[in-house]
């Protein structure tokens, strides 16, 4: 597994001074959120985007795309549009979004795009279909530019849980993308047991996410300050055989990142420890 961190969760930084810091703590992975503060899709050059590849290169740092900026494509209505919008128009500029982050994803060197369906705002009989046309519409745009789709199943969303995933890729077959797994989600929209899940889930992984969060309550939290077994949950993911990125996603703790970076960094190094025979 490659320890990572979310650029959302180090937005008072600078990215190149980020990903340094990154690196300085032996991070391997990092997911980056092209937003206003970082790699702005509607401004930054393709000669940007090649120095930010330079960067990741020398650095050691495998780049994942994410796409959970919060006003980017409306500055008054956070998220939106997403693929449950039913303006047309507008859900496109969604779509849109996501097959630029996967272009940009592609010059970087990364390899998966996560992305997530969005609140439906206007529920109706056909929001499943709708829900489906979309996320099959953007796994072909990311697809198109060589990299891996992955959806997240996000609280409160039209897909919010592992049971919502596996019911969608049930129905798209083998147009269906690939899962992010967010392990503090699995506490916020409780299915189980946490570990059991994660195992279960490990071969449609292609990201994952980790913070701590509480049972029933959607926030990310500093590791140490809520419920999440992370020796169980890492552990659990290592015994399954996953080896891709697990960034960290402190999207509330830009304020004080440094020593955010350091805490999660101890906390992986004492909960990661060799699979058992």
């Amino acid at each position: 597994m490659l320890l990572g961190y979310h650029t959302n969760s180090l937005q008072n930084h600078r990215l190149a001074e980020a990903l340094t810091l990154l690196a300085e703590h032996g991070y391997r992975a990092v997911a980056i959120t092209p937003d206003t503060c970082h790699l702005d899709p509607a401004t930054t050059t393709d000669h940007e985007i090649d120095a930010v590849a330079r960067q990741l290169r020398d650095l050691g740092l495998l780049p994942v795309m994410e796409t959970g900026a919060r006003f980017l494509l409306d500055p008054r209505t956070k998220h939106e549009p997403v693929l449950m919008t039913r303006d047309v128009a507008a859900r496109q500029r969604r779509i849109d979004f996501y097959a630029r982050t996967a272009a940009m994803g592609a010059r970087l060197g990364a390899k998966v795009v996560s992305f997530w369906a969005g609140i439906d705002r206007q529920p109706g009989p056909d929001s499943e279909a709708w829900m489906l046309e979309g996320i099959a519409a953007t796994c072909e745009r990311i697809r198109a530019e060589g990299l891996t789709p992955a959806l997240e199943p996000e609280p409160g969303m039209a897909l919010e849980t592992v049971a919502d995933w596996h019911r969608m890729r049930s129905a798209l077959g083998s147009d269906a993308p690939a899962m992010t797994l967010d392990i503090g989600h699995l506490y916020a929209v409780w299915e189980g047991d946490p570990v059991a899940l994660v195992q279960a889930c490990v071969p449609f992984l292609a990201q994952v996410h980790l913070e701590d969060m509480r049972r029933g309550v959607h926030e990310h939290l500093l590791p140490g300050t809520g419920e999440v077994d992370f020796s169980g949950v890492l552990n659990a993911l290592q015994v399954a055989g996953y080896v891709g990125p697990v960034c960290f996603e402190l999207s509330r703790s830009s304020h004080a990142a440094p020593t955010a970076v350091a805490t999660c960094r101890d906390v992986w190094d004492r909960a990661v420890r060799a699979p058992r025979r």
